[in-house]
């Protein structure tokens, strides 16, 4: 059943001439949309309680919200309380459905708040809808007694006060405290006109640390091609065939071809490995000694 939100003075008006459903007459109708999938049932249902939805919504236009879409979202919410409803538990459908109309406009609020996903934890939406209310509580009751909060008192209470941890009102009151703004836009202390993402730090690599970066790696190189040389070409072909190749060769394999051991393939690798590690200490030390 789709119901037509685009005119919402219209539905407002409509919503408010709608009848009033009776307890039984409620369940009467709840059963034949559940047991029956009856959508006539459905729509009287939804439309009943269409006022509560439109009541809802009105609350939350302080978020800066369209109405008409305040409303669809209170139509969506009261639609899958519909969906969900047991009449068998012996709850009024309009006690349950405040519950859904006001999860799905809470929901889209916060969607909708910025473009910075706000939150989606309980805590966190807790926190949206209540921080501001709670700390103009607790500035009027401590203002009563004489007391004035600083503001890491004032996030230590709210924390408490709403359950939930300390570092939540902190990001919270960070969210709240502005609205969003374009990185495009310009700094209006600045007389060159530059734009806000001007200012925002390079994360690519700088300059002087790429030339760093080159000229070790060739140094690295060089010296890595004097290890090798150090090597007979015994030695030199095992290191290549079982380090430098992107699929390194086996011991067994290498020994099948030399016609070796496995065994004797191994020791001589590690000879060539000493005499490189060798030949890589003696120019360190070379390079360190002419740096001192």
């Amino acid at each position: 059943m789709a119901l037509d939100f685009n005119q919402d003075m219209s539905l407002s008006r409509r919503a408010m001439k709608a009848e009033l459903l009776d307890a039984e007459t409620e369940l009467r109708l709840a059963y034949a949309w559940r047991d029956e999938r009856c959508e006539e049932s459905l729509h009287r249902l939804i439309t009943a309680y269409m006022r509560l939805a439109i009541s809802m919504a009105a609350k939350f236009k302080r978020y800066g919200a369209p109405m008409n879409d305040l409303i669809q979202e209170a139509g969506l919410g009261l639609m899958k309380a519909a969906e969900k409803f047991d009449p068998d538990r012996g709850v009024r459908f309009s006690t349950y459905a405040v519950w859904w109309i006001k999860a799905s406009i809470q929901d889209y609020v916060m969607r909708n708040w910025s473009m910075v996903r706000t939150g989606s934890t309980s805590s966190q939406k807790s926190l949206f809808f209540n921080l501001r209310r709670v700390q103009a509580r607790l500035e009027r009751e401590a203002l009563a007694e004489g007391r004035i909060l600083d503001r890491q008192t004032m996030r230590e209470m709210i924390a408490k006060e709403v359950g939930v941890p300390l570092h939540d009102v902190e990001m919270m009151e960070g969210r709240l405290s502005g609205s969003d703004f374009s990185l495009n836009a310009t700094q209006s202390s600045d007389e060159e006109g530059r734009e806000w993402i001007d200012t925002l730090e390079d994360d690519a690599e700088q300059a002087d640390s790429h030339v760093e970066l080159k000229h070790d790696n060739a140094m690295l190189r060089e010296w890595l091609l004097s290890a090798l040389s150090s090597l007979n070409d015994r030695e030199r072909f095992i290191v290549r065939e079982r380090k430098l190749r992107e699929d390194p060769r086996t011991l067994e394999s290498l020994g099948n071809e030399l016609s070796l051991s496995k065994e004797r393939v191994r020791q001589l690798e590690a000879a060539a490995f000493a005499k490189m590690r060798k030949s890589l200490e003696k120019q360190s030390r070379e390079v360190l000694g002419f740096l001192v």
